[in-house]
């Protein structure tokens, strides 16, 4: 009896042990974004015994990043800081000896290759130097040739005439810019005379070569790009590389694999397809290039395909044409025989196996998020990066033969041990046509089920996209759930990661399917989540985020508030000032001229005077893909009609808010009006 009585006393003690330990814990914090530090282009030597990685650290007083090249040696477990500098590195790419590393440096003032000994403490030797600059280093398998890019004046030979031509630019007291056909700018950027063009430099000779010398063409393409699109054949005799070549690239998705001699003279396109193909590989036994296609043209969010291309016959097989996930990463076996891939499926980046002869597919591993996929030289393990809604990038070690995973970095443990986050959660709520429509969600720390919770209803971009399973800086769930919210998350129709006929059923019908599925995702949370105060809920999105925002306010008044960042407004006016024109002309079948009414049905601009929600409208001045001029149309609006609204304008951002003191005024701005509002 005594010892039941002390048993039962040690499991109370445990118990409360752990409730204290809980409660030491603390809700992430704004500031927790700016301390997290972040891994990113993580690549394995090809000994297998190294992982080089891009390490950023935030500086908020300095409203910057700054980002150093650190290696692993998988043998004794220690980290190293290779480059540790004031300036930026990134980009590490091994040397096939695994003792060099090649990476780019801002050390100069511009962008410049540099090449490392990982075993010795020496400067590094600077071997490009581009008055336009060289980024994205590749290096053949002899290690003795370097591919890079630098964006040139097609019409200059000789890098003297690129120094020039900048020089008399900036000099020029005339800033006009002038342009006889589309697109006129990308991103958040105007595109000008440059062009992107590749590179190749003998590391013995020192001779440079443009390989597309005089090309108004770039490469890698301007957009719909794969990891990597250009690099060597095995036998470094060979250089394949993806382009456009279409006349008028904002209507065209028509990227192709091109194969080239080292001296550039001899080019010859490969594919075919009008769709969009990117991201070759070629196997190590330098029999196939295996690349991944888009097969409708005109379409962005085409279930990518991977198709092998057989280099003595010219023969094209398409690998997964049974496979319903889009291909995102591609690797080779060693042995050839077979190629390890990624794909999204229900919110999860999945990492599958499929063999060339069988075509049969298996999966290797499918928790969470995981990107920057290597393989070892003998085959046995993968090294990539993962996270989660609940946990920063980490790098991860998987043996392929018994599936063991080991972390292998720990950079962010100590804060993230002082920090309460919920584990994802997801349920399924019926959409429109009855279609089952998936959705995560995110509880609040320190979580109670007897409480009320206000919930936050996000909606994500694209409209080609997915909320996943991964740590997101921008849109971070697990940020909002520290406010007091429960977050949901829906995957709605047009969502990736779900089959190509789930994606395409938003391409026309950018308020329709799509809005039914989500209101009945909210209605399905308030019923059956007694936890949700159902009287006090707010919803937030970006870019198709933001249209739908936009849209919902004049369908519904379930929300008590609203946040629309970067949203489309008005479809027309959208039309005529974004850049990549292939996207509204699939979405909306057409032109303007050619299908007004389409572009007006749903058009959160005509039904403006339905709107009685209270709306806060954030937006950037670099954004070219959704112009400024869409917030400043719904603001005005909104004025106009006196509807509750705060419009904050950042004339330093992009489509995202990216600067720290900028995302801090952000997130706080929109906490504050969810605040307000919930009173």
């Amino acid at each position: 009896m005594r010892l039941k009585v002390k048993k039962i006393f040690f499991v109370f003690l445990l118990i409360l042990s752990q409730f204290t330990f809980a409660q030491d814990k603390r809700a992430l914090e704004i500031e927790d974004m700016f301390r997290i530090k972040r891994i990113s282009q993580t690549t394995l030597s090809p000994d297998g015994k190294f992982v080089a990685y891009v390490l950023t650290t935030i500086n908020y007083d300095e409203n910057k990043g700054t980002s150093d090249i650190w290696i692993y040696d998988l043998q004794n477990g220690e980290h190293k800081n290779l480059t540790n500098t004031p300036y930026s590195e990134n980009s590490p790419y091994w040397f096939p000896d695994s003792k060099h590393l090649a990476f780019v440096s801002f050390k100069t003032g511009t962008p410049q290759i540099f090449k490392i000994n990982i075993e010795k403490t020496q400067e590094a030797e600077q071997l490009t130097e581009l008055s336009t600059g060289a980024s994205g280093p590749v290096i053949s398998p002899d290690g003795n040739l370097l591919l890079f890019v630098s964006e040139v004046y097609p019409d200059c030979l000789n890098d003297e005439c690129n120094k020039q031509k900048e020089s008399e630019k900036e000099s020029s007291k005339v800033k006009a810019k002038i342009f006889d056909q589309l697109m006129i700018r990308h991103w958040d950027s105007w595109r000008d005379e440059k062009r992107s063009h590749l590179f190749l430099l003998n590391l013995k000779t020192k001779e440079l070569t443009d390989i597309t010398e005089g090309s108004i063409h770039d490469v890698p393409p301007i957009a719909l790009g794969g990891k990597l699109d250009y690099l060597f054949s095995p036998d470094s005799k060979e250089i394949c590389f993806v382009t456009n070549t279409d006349k008028m690239i904002a209507i065209s998705t028509n990227n192709d694999l091109w194969i080239t001699t080292l001296d550039g003279k001899v080019k010859r396109k490969i594919t075919t397809n009008q769709g969009n193909d990117n991201q070759p590989v070629y196997s190590p036994d330098g029999k196939y290039i295996a690349y991944r296609q888009m097969a409708r043209p005109g379409f962005e969010a085409d279930k990518l395909d991977l198709i092998l291309y057989d280099r003595k016959t010219g023969k094209i097989q398409n690998l997964t044409e049974n496979f319903e996930r889009s291909v995102e990463e591609v690797l080779w076996l060693p042995d050839s025989k077979g190629i390890i891939f990624s794909a999204d499926n229900h919110g999860r980046r999945v990492i599958y196996k499929i063999d060339i002869s069988t075509k049969n597919i298996t999966t290797i591993y499918d928790k969470h998020w995981n990107t920057d996929l290597n393989i070892s030289n003998d085959g046995s393990f993968l090294i990539f990066n993962q996270s989660s809604v609940t946990r920063p990038v980490d790098i991860f070690k998987l043996d392929l033969k018994s599936k063991a995973l080991t972390k292998l970095t720990d950079f962010n443990d100590e804060l993230l041990s002082q920090i309460e986050m919920m584990p994802l959660e997801e349920f399924w709520s019926p959409g429109a046509d009855g279609v089952q429509i998936h959705n995560l969600m995110v509880k609040p720390p320190f979580f109670d089920p007897d409480k009320k919770y206000p919930m936050v209803f996000l909606v994500h971009g694209g409209p080609q996209g997915a909320w996943e399973d991964l740590w997101h800086y921008r849109w971070n769930p697990s940020l909002y759930a520290s406010r007091g919210y429960v977050v949901i998350m829906p995957n709605p129709r047009g969502s990736t990661g779900y089959g190509q006929k789930f994606t395409d059923e938003i391409s026309g019908d950018w308020g329709g399917k799509v809005y039914i599925d989500l209101m009945n995702a909210y209605d399905y949370a308030i019923k059956n989540f007694s936890f949700i105060d159902k009287n006090k809920t707010v919803a937030a999105g970006a870019s198709y985020g933001g249209y739908m925002m936009n849209w919902i306010a004049t369908q519904t008044d379930r929300f008590k508030a609203i946040v629309s960042h970067a949203g489309v407004f008005n479809t027309e006016s959208m039309y005529g000032t974004t850049e990549e024109l292939w996207f509204v002309e699939w979405e909306f079948k057409g032109t303007p001229w050619t299908n007004r009414k389409l572009y007006q049905k749903f058009s959160p601009h005509m039904y403006v005077d339905k709107i009685k929600t209270p709306i806060l409208v954030t937006h950037g001045a670099f954004d070219f893909r959704v112009p400024e001029s869409q917030a400043f149309e719904l603001f005005t609006s909104l004025q106009r009609l006196g509807v509750p609204s705060r419009l904050v304008y950042f004339p330093d951002e992009t489509h995202f808010v990216a600067k720290p003191q900028n995302f801090k005024l952000w997130m706080t701005e929109i906490f504050n009006w969810f605040e307000k509002w919930l009173k």
